[in-house]
């Protein structure tokens, strides 16, 4: 059962854990293939009785403890890997010395963390009864790394059980939140391209501008999403970019339209999918153009296990006291490819405020933020609830 020593325990590794920190956070990398990070980890945890399994389609790592008592549950502890291509502008020290290329979304901190739990929990190896899986995972930006993963048979058998934990930068210090259900929502990329008949701006009559459709697409779908949908089942459009045209006195032949749909439902998901291509071949029929509508599938909705919430709960409370888990009201609408794990094995992701102690929140950056900073002081708690959890299920289960 979690103690108040494990916190103490992963206090004295916070050297370790900034350390590998921003070995990482300044070496970032894109996509499935993080051979650098991998490196980081397989050196970081060197000396621990650990068994690593790698897959062909990813660099992702999966590390197990077996404890000192025989027992039939594993669990599964999950840290993303991969950074965002996008500039940092923090003027860290340890800032990204790779062009173009940033840790904006916590991922350093996670494995870190990670590799703390795996630390802590060697060392109490011979009092737990299972088996604790450890998985560094790459691709979550979109990749689906998590699938890979799964698809490469690293998580076979799959657990028992499987939690992950996501700093957030703008939220209050040390504190673990989380909720039943939904946590975040699917999410899939939307593609729609008008085609019309270009010509001469002065004489727009003798074509069929494709501009002023995609337009009325665009104010449509908001109609769309708060006249179609259950606003207790929230569905989100975003189109975040246009494109068309080449110069000012040309209409164009095309309008392409980009962006993104987010749902917390399977019934919705689906739903909304067909109504967004209804609704762009009408508009573009009503005005004698055509519209093609693509989506590219995204991440499914991740659902977390009441009893794992529950779980986590209790271990939050039992290492940082009585303030120190907040229930979620509700579900937030970034995506999060955990999600595949979850649709196999019940559990739960957590998130960690790492805003600095007594700053004001609500008022620092953000994950994907090229200013992004977290404060490294909550990586120890970070590292030391995935680890009470771990020991907490393998001890009881879900309780």
């Amino acid at each position: 059962m979690p103690d108040p020593v494990l916190l103490a325990e992963a206090e004295k590794l916070s050297p370790r854990l900034v350390g590998l920190r921003r070995a990482i956070h300044a070496e970032p990398e894109l996509g499935l293939s993080t051979p650098r990070t991998r490196d980081k980890v397989r050196a970081a945890l060197a000396d621990l009785p650990l068994a690593w399994r790698e897959g062909g389609a990813t660099t992702g790592l999966v590390a197990s403890l077996k404890g000192g008592i025989p027992g039939a549950r594993r669990v599964l502890l999950r840290g993303d890997m991969d950074a965002l291509p996008m500039p940092e502008n923090t003027g860290l020290p340890y800032a990204s010395r790779i062009a173009g290329t940033m840790h904006a979304c916590g991922h350093d901190a996670h494995v870190a963390m990670l590799a703390g739990a795996a630390r802590l929990l060697a060392a109490r190896a011979g009092r737990l009864a299972g088996e604790v899986c450890f998985m560094f995972q790459p691709g979550e930006e979109g990749w689906h790394g998590a699938r890979h993963m799964l698809d490469d048979g690293l998580l076979d058998p799959l657990p028992d059980a499987a939690f992950a934990l996501h700093v957030m930068p703008n939220a209050r210090h040390g504190v673990i939140a989380g909720r039943t259900g939904p946590l975040l929502a699917a999410a899939d990329m939307i593609e729609i391209t008008v085609a019309g008949r270009g010509g001469h701006a002065s004489l727009p009559h003798q074509t069929r501008d494709p501009v002023p459709v995609a337009c009325e697409i665009v104010t449509a779908l908001q109609a769309l999403v708060t006249r179609r949908f259950d606003a207790h089942d929230p569905v989100i459009v975003t189109i975040a970019r246009i494109d068309s045209g080449t110069t000012h006195n040309v209409i164009p032949d095309h309008a392409r339209l980009t962006g993104t749909m987010r749902s917390l439902s399977a019934t919705h998901r689906a739903r909304l999918r067909e109504a967004v291509a209804r609704l762009a071949t009408g508009i573009a029929a009503a005005h004698d153009c055509e519209a093609q509508v693509t989506v590219t599938e995204g991440f499914p909705v991740t659902i977390c296990d009441a009893r794992a919430v529950a779980l986590g709960e209790r271990v939050a409370q039992r290492l940082f006291g009585a303030d120190g888990f907040e229930r979620l009201a509700a579900p937030i609408m970034g995506a999060e490819d955990f999600a595949y794990v979850l649709e196999k094995v019940p559990g739960a992701m957590f998130f960690l405020g790492a805003a600095p102690q007594g700053s004001d929140w609500s008022q620092c950056c953000g994950i994907h933020s090229s200013r992004m900073m977290l404060d490294e002081a909550v990586l120890p708690r970070g590292a030391a609830l995935l680890a009470g959890l771990a020991e907490d299920f393998l001890a009881t289960g879900f309780g």
